[in-house]
């Protein structure tokens, strides 16, 4: 059984979160756009403070202090999900995007002093960049669970298959 997530009023969490198998999703700059809309959505919708937020290949990390601190499980949720169903759908791709549940973490002290806030005016204007119908993402994985196991394909959603119409 896991440990149930520590949440309280009023504080801010370090957060960390890995896409699925460790896949380097981040690289891909429409990957970014798109986090970043979600992103922006996000804090329109819950409302929170934001601090030092880094994508670096398959990993997110930021500092978050949601308006309701015991909403963080609400945020994180609606975020990973809507990213994955926009992107999944973006690439054709069906699944998973991220890994394992994010990890958490109280700051009693804030964030650190050189977390940066978040810039909304540049990440508000990254997230107009225009983003293709299709995103041909090369999917590749190798994990324990599969060793030497490496499988690339492209996807796009002009070409991926379409699924079959119900009967009737």
């Amino acid at each position: 059984m896991r440990k149930p997530r520590e949440l309280a009023e009023n504080v801010w969490y370090e957060v960390r979160t890995a896409v699925n198998i460790g896949e380097p999703l981040f690289r891909l700059p429409e990957a970014k756009v798109l986090f970043l809309r979600i992103l922006r959505k996000t804090k329109e919708r819950y409302g929170f403070e934001m601090r030092g937020l880094r994508l670096e290949g398959a990993w997110l990390m930021f500092y978050i202090k949601p308006d309701d601190g015991l909403q963080l499980p609400k945020i994180m949720q609606w975020m990973k999900q809507t990213f994955s169903a926009r992107f999944n759908w973006l690439t054709g791709r069906s699944g998973h995007v991220w890994g394992e549940r994010y990890e958490s973490d109280i700051l009693w002290g804030g964030p650190p002093e050189g977390a940066e806030e978040v810039d909304w005016a540049a990440a508000e204007k990254s997230a107009k960049t225009k983003i293709p119908a299709a995103i041909a993402y090369t999917l590749s994985w190798g994990s324990l669970r599969s060793p030497g196991m490496t499988i690339t394909t492209r996807f796009s959603a002009k070409n991926a298959a379409k699924p079959a119409s119900p009967p009737g």
